[in-house]
């Protein structure tokens, strides 16, 4: 027992015998119970007190020994970033990196650190802004490509780290930021644009000169005129068609369709696709057989479906040999695939994997501009099939012709 409890107890039983021989006994009593009360409550603080100050210090050894060491903080954090990052001295001698600059440079660590800069790199950019850094100038970022297996492009910050002395940078710190993917979506980004103006021009320039001719004198000629509205309706349709389809395929790659996935009789619904397109397929000569049995059925949105089957037959009319066919068939497995082929004449493999994409054009002297198409048909039936759950695919072989395939997944079972 401790030496402070050990003066309460003894001062509290010293208080209590004084006052039992108080004649009185009720005040006898009350002050004991007291003066017990008294004691009781100064051990229990007194005990609470040095059980907290016991606990703070034990804390304090904790924290003592989980603390992290400074340079193993740095390395763990600089390992973790995602961007690439190089520390190089007054020498312009490589002092510190991280695993994204391994890769950036293609190399390892053994490699990089201790290396000069012009023995890492023959890029003029990179050392420029180093060199600049090194002479106090602080630039605010370069665009640097890397040559290698791919193309990669990073934009590039540096910052002079200055001595202790104040005598000048002691070195420079460099940030490798990957922007790779942002360079791609802008490129994917004006050629859209550019697509858009050229595919919207064509028909804007006849429907404006052909307005400037009725307006000088042509609505005197009843028979002209009557021609140069249809061209006029022609192209406004060709516009009107282009923007649909322009919003529909927004709509589907922002996740703003809503499939109604049911089974679809398959047969009937190839029937309906070929009457839409059957008087266009006349006027060119071209065959359309439908060889899917009877009584298959698929799970799909019947409408999306049937527009991702106009879409293939109209392609297989459009780009086909005259008298040739387009054929409609159906084959079972893992997957249903419906397969939309033609006899036409084909196209070269170099194309085939950038088909889907929009605006894209085998041949320019064949775009929409005589075929009546806008280049985004199978850009449309990509999406929708994925949408689906599936996808498309496509072979071709020159001279004799052209095989799209919808792949569509079975139902799961519950």
């Amino acid at each position: 027992m401790r030496k402070r409890q050990i003066f309460l107890i003894t001062g509290w039983t010293v208080l209590t015998v004084v006052f039992l021989l108080i004649p009185s006994s009720t005040p006898r009593l009350i002050f004991a119970v007291l003066t017990a009360l008294t004691a009781l409550l100064a051990i229990f603080i007194s005990n609470r007190k040095e059980r907290l100050g016991e606990t703070v210090n034990t804390q304090l050894e904790k924290t003592e020994r989980v603390s992290f060491p400074i340079d193993s903080l740095f390395e763990a954090t600089i390992d973790s970033m995602h961007e690439g990052l190089l520390v190089v001295d007054r020498d312009m001698r490589v002092v510190a990196s991280n695993p994204v600059a391994y890769r950036l440079f293609g190399t390892t660590p053994r490699v990089v650190n201790q290396q000069r800069l012009t023995e890492l790199t023959r890029n003029p950019e990179i050392y420029k802004a180093f060199l600049d850094a090194l002479r106090g100038v602080e630039r605010s970022s370069v665009k640097v490509d890397t040559v290698g297996p791919e193309r990669l492009v990073f934009e590039l910050r540096v910052t002079p780290l200055p001595s202790e002395n104040g005598s000048g940078p002691n070195g420079a710190l460099g940030v490798f930021i990957d922007i790779t993917r942002t360079e791609h979506l802008e490129s994917v980004r004006q050629e859209f644009l550019s697509n858009v103006s050229h595919e919207l021009r064509t028909p804007l320039t006849s429907i404006l000169a052909f307005v400037e001719t009725l307006e000088t004198g042509a609505l005197e000629d009843p028979e002209s005129s009557r021609r140069f509205l249809s061209i006029i309706r022609k192209n406004a349709s060709r516009m009107h068609g282009l923007v649909d389809e322009l919003l529909e395929l927004t709509a589907i790659e922002g996740g703003n369709v809503r499939l109604r996935v049911a089974e679809v009789d398959l047969q009937p619904l190839v029937d309906e696709s070929i009457a839409s397109l059957a008087a266009k397929a006349d006027a060119l000569g071209i065959r359309i057989h439908n060889q899917v049995p009877e009584h298959i059925k698929v799970y799909a949105d019947a409408r999306r479906l049937e527009r991702m089957l106009m879409n293939l037959i109209d392609n297989g009319i459009k780009f086909n040999k005259p008298s040739g066919q387009v054929t409609i068939k159906h084959e079972s497995g893992s997957r249903d695939r419906i397969i939309v082929e033609d006899n036409g004449d084909g196209i070269p493999q170099h194309h085939l994997e950038r088909l889907f994409e929009r605006f894209y054009r085998v041949d320019r002297a064949r775009s929409s501009d005589n075929m009546g198409g806008t280049g985004l048909g199978l850009a449309i039936v990509k999406h929708l099939a994925l949408l689906h759950g599936g996808e498309v695919t496509v072979a071709s072989e020159l001279e004799k012709g052209t095989s799209f395939t919808i792949h569509l997944p079975h139902p799961r079972e519950e």
